[in-house]
């Protein structure tokens, strides 16, 4: 069982197109695995999401001042609030402004082994993986896309038992093609490419710290603002620590 809080804003607008993405995010998801013999894995995932106006903007302000970091507008916008909003040309093509909370978009998921040699000095593996998303969720409350996705990825890593703790790098690219969904439709691309890449380092048993790229290539077309139309990268960091007993707080 995983929780995800995420809270956004952006303000973009070009003389046919106007967006603002300002709201808060959760997302549970209780997920499940089951190894079918040594090679393959079945899996699902059943999400639970609720947007609201949340309560974070006051503290990321505060946190942005703090460090000088620069703030995009959140500072003058209103605050704790509910509104995702997008028109072209004279017309309005998406507006939330209501909470509300609702099962997500169901996947199910699979998983092959291709190769995993383990010795003393190194554990190398490579997997391909596949998931078909079901449009469970309410697409007009932003909770599902209202398509059916279908997506192929290869996944692998490399690890190295070193004097200096271990060492790994991991990654994956795969696509993903989708049906026509409800959320812009008419600007809505049936194909993406998707793909990570990242660095980890346990310098002792109990502690390793990792550093990730995830990369998406565009979701719409037909837009000139980068919320839609241009390719998506996001870095992210974080370490484990590994408590009593088969626990990690990661």
């Amino acid at each position: 069982l995983s929780q995800d809080i995420a809270s956004e804003y952006t303000v973009s607008a070009t003389n046919s197109e106007q967006i603002v993405l300002d709201g808060e995010s959760y997302r549970w998801t209780l997920a499940a695995r089951y190894g079918l013999g040594e090679r393959f894995e079945a899996g699902i995932d059943i999400p639970y999401l609720l947007y609201s106006g949340g309560f974070l903007d006051g503290f990321i302000v505060d946190w942005h001042s703090t460090f000088n970091l620069p703030q995009g507008g959140r500072d003058t916008a209103p605050r704790n609030r509910l509104n995702y909003f997008y028109s072209k040309d004279g017309v309005q093509k998406l507006k939330m402004e209501h909470a509300g909370s609702g099962i997500g978009d169901i996947v199910f998921s699979g998983g092959m082994k291709l190769y995993d040699v383990l010795d003393s000095n190194a554990h190398d593996s490579l997997a391909l993986r596949s998931s078909i998303k079901l449009p469970t969720g309410d697409s007009s409350s932003l909770r599902g896309s209202g398509s059916t996705d279908f997506s192929l990825a290869l996944c692998g890593s490399m690890n190295n038992f070193t004097e200096w703790g271990s060492l790994g790098l991991f990654g994956s690219v795969g696509g993903l093609v989708m049906t026509r969904g409800d959320v812009l439709a008419d600007q809505q691309n049936r194909l993406a490419g998707f793909g990570t890449l990242g660095l980890g380092w346990g310098p002792a048993e109990w502690i390793s710290f990792k550093v990730q790229l995830n990369a998406h290539t565009a979701m719409y077309h037909d837009s000139t603002l980068d919320e839609l139309s241009k390719t998506s990268v996001m870095l992210v960091g974080g370490g484990a620590l590994k408590l009593p007993g088969d626990y990690l707080l990661d």
